[in-house]
């Protein structure tokens, strides 16, 4: 049997859990499972490794994105530049191999972290960006939000992080006048604000600033659209929600757990 699963908390109706079911089913991979951990603490990572020995790799949402750097073995070169891992692969350590290596550590399994959101943003907003959306706002300031800014970086777009409170780096919520928002042509929420089945809640924004000149991108994928997507469709922008997003970077976890 070979496991994979999903750690966070809290965890509700699970994207990884259906996209990896069906695809073990159209495999034909009869021995895979993917299951969820809601662990509260990362503390309790190493004991859910010892008790799930058959673990090859897991997937890491809020709020455990950044905390679980501590407990990698090792950090891919783009997950140490955005400093946040959604995932992980367990590898099996073989006792002989390291006797002969050199190599003493009495840890069974190494975690090594990787960084897919990086892939999927990147690969499911370059389509839609036009020569004007030069200016972003990111709208939280979380793991998710990282990979958010690693990205607009790369591709050389200007950006203010939005979060509670307003620092030297970053705006508050009530610093969102009608001309910042004209001012910013791109707008990403990173929060899980408007996630099922809290799908009425939006966070509070100069909607009226809004037209047809903006993007609206939502990592969120549950609602389909969200109240903040919905209220920025109906002032004429064009909106994105997660789902490709998601199942870009899902398709590259695959890739990374059986490379």
């Amino acid at each position: 049997m070979k496991k994979f699963g999903l750690i966070g908390f809290p965890l509700g109706h699970s994207f990884s859990k259906q996209y990896y079911t069906e695809k073990f089913k159209e495999l034909a991979l009869t021995d895979y499972r993917y299951e969820l951990y809601p662990i509260q603490t990362l503390s309790e990572l190493p004991s859910l490794l010892k008790e799930e020995t058959e673990l090859c790799g897991l997937n890491v949402t809020i709020p455990h994105k950044i905390g679980v750097l501590y407990y990698l073995d090792w950090i891919s070169p783009e997950a140490k530049m955005v400093n946040a891992v959604n995932c992980i692969k367990i590898i099996k350590k073989n006792p002989l191999e390291d006797f002969f290596s050199g190599e003493c550590s009495l840890e069974p399994t190494r975690l090594h972290g990787y960084n897919t959101d990086v892939f999927g943003f990147e690969e499911s907003l370059k389509p839609l960006l036009k020569k004007h959306h030069n200016r972003a706002l990111i709208l939280g300031n979380g793991g998710a939000a990282r990979a958010v800014m690693y990205v607009l970086k790369k591709l050389d777009i200007d950006y203010k992080v939005v979060s509670r409170k307003a620092t030297h780096y970053q705006l508050s919520y009530k610093d969102l006048s009608y001309q910042t928002i004209k001012k910013y042509p791109l707008i990403i929420n990173t929060t899980p604000v408007g996630t099922y089945p809290d799908v009425h809640h939006s966070l509070d924004l100069p909607f009226h600033a809004i037209n047809e000149q903006h993007l609206l991108y939502d990592l969120i994928y549950n609602p389909e659209e969200t109240e903040f997507l919905r209220l920025g469709r109906e002032q004429g922008a064009s909106i994105k929600n997660g789902r490709e997003m998601l199942e870009l970077q899902a398709e590259k976890n695959w890739e990374i757990w059986l490379s």
